[in-house]
Order: structure tokens, then C-alpha cells, then sequence
């Protein structure tokens, strides 16, 4: 790892490999971050199992100051690892367009009888509907996508503000830093160079430009 570098660990979402958040992580690299790219199983392990996967792999990393971005699904295993109380480095940590309330679309399919779409991350995850609530001692950015036309799996009409598959009320989190919304569908937030910016900005300062 380069010296004095900080590192950024990004989590990629449901059916996603992170791939997907290739030209993220270029943007915050060329801002002079180091970056890292954690690859889960979304389909086929549980939101818990991988959140456990995160932790092993930050601390293999040993870093100093380790930051966090997630994206969608990613979002809500970033939180299962700090709620289990894995010991991680200092940093900071952005949300991008996660449903850590839960997902109406997830439950949509759930009472579809499509459940299984969403494997092993539904239950106890993108199905579930609860108020978390953000303890740990670090800042918490949250970037809320509002462009709708999301890339996804079919859903009822969503109510109010929403990137298309996931609402601006189901990203909203007791105990956040600061929210910022960029006009982008939930897919587009990964390439949109506004919310990128947003992320640099906040993991410099811990607040949103």
C-alpha cells in the first residue's frame, strides 16, 4: 500500500460484481486515494455472511484510515459489519442510494411470490422494513439518487422522491452526517461525475459540497 495514502474500500450491490463501480473508483483514486474493491456473493449468501466477509478483508488490508462507500445492497452490508462491532480502522463512510430501511421493491417481489430473485439477501436484508439507527464514532454521508428510470427488477409505482428502484425515504438513517441528492437514477449514480465529486468531497471533509 502507498504511504500516507488513505484507502477506500467500495461494496458493490445486489447482482453486481464491482465491476459496475470501475469509473467511481478511478475518480476517487486520481483524487489521490488509494482504493480497494470488496467482491461478495450477493445472491448466494446472506447480508450477515458478507458483512462478516467485509470485516476479514479490511483487516487483511491493515490499514490505517480505512473509508467506506457502498452502493445500494453494499450500503446496508457496510451497516450489518459496524452493528455486529467488527474492529475497524478510523474513517469515513458514504451511502449511495442503499435502502437501509428496506426496499419496497424487495417486498413487492416478495409478495409476488418473486422472493427468490433476491436470494439470500432478502430476508433479514433488502425485504425487511426497520428503523436503524447510525451509532459508530465516524462520519456518515448518504447520496440520494432522485433521477428515477432506475435499473432494475420490476415494481410497483414508488411514492415520492426515488432513483427509479429505491425511494429518498428509504435511505434516510438516525444519526447521519449530512445527505446530499444528485439528479441520477440508482445504476447512474456510479457513473454520474457530480455524485463522485459528492463522495470525494466528503471523504476529504466529512460533509457534502
Amino acid at each position: 500500500m502507498t504511504q500516507n495514502r488513505e484507502t477506500v474500500v467500495f461494496v458493490h450491490g445486489l447482482y453486481m460484481t464491482g465491476l459496475d463501480m470501475a469509473l467511481l473508483r478511478r475518480r476517487v483514486r486520481r483524487a489521490g486515494f488509494e482504493t480497494r474493491q470488496f467482491h461478495y456473493h450477493s445472491v448466494l449468501t446472506s447480508v450477515a455472511e458478507n458483512a462478516a466477509k467485509l470485516a476479514d478483508y479490511i483487516a487483511k488490508l491493515n490499514a490505517e484510515t480505512l473509508h467506506l462507500v457502498g452502493h445500494s445492497l453494499g450500503g446496508l452490508v457496510i451497516l450489518r459489519m459496524f452493528e455486529a462491532g467488527a474492529p475497524i480502522p478510523p474513517g469515513r463512510v458514504v451511502l449511495m442510494g442503499s435502502p437501509v430501511r428496506g426496499s419496497a421493491t424487495a417486498r413487492d417481489l416478495v409478495e409476488r411470490n418473486l422472493g427468490w430473485l433476491l436470494g439470500r439477501s432478502g430476508p433479514n436484508g433488502l425485504a425487511e422494513q426497520y428503523e436503524p439507527v447510525w451509532n459508530p464514532r465516524r462520519d456518515l454521508g448518504v447520496v440520494i439518487g432522485t433521477g428515477g428510470a432506475g435499473f432494475g427488477l420490476p415494481h410497483r409505482e414508488l411514492m415520492g422522491a426515488n432513483d427509479g428502484v429505491v425511494t429518498a425515504e428509504e435511505t434516510h438513517l438516525a444519526g447521519t452526517t449530512d445527505y446530499i441528492e444528485v439528479k441520477a437514477s440508482h445504476t447512474g449514480l456510479l457513473f454520474n461525475a457530480e455524485a463522485a465529486r459528492q463522495v470525494i468531497a466528503f471523504l476529504r471533509a466529512g460533509a457534502f459540497q
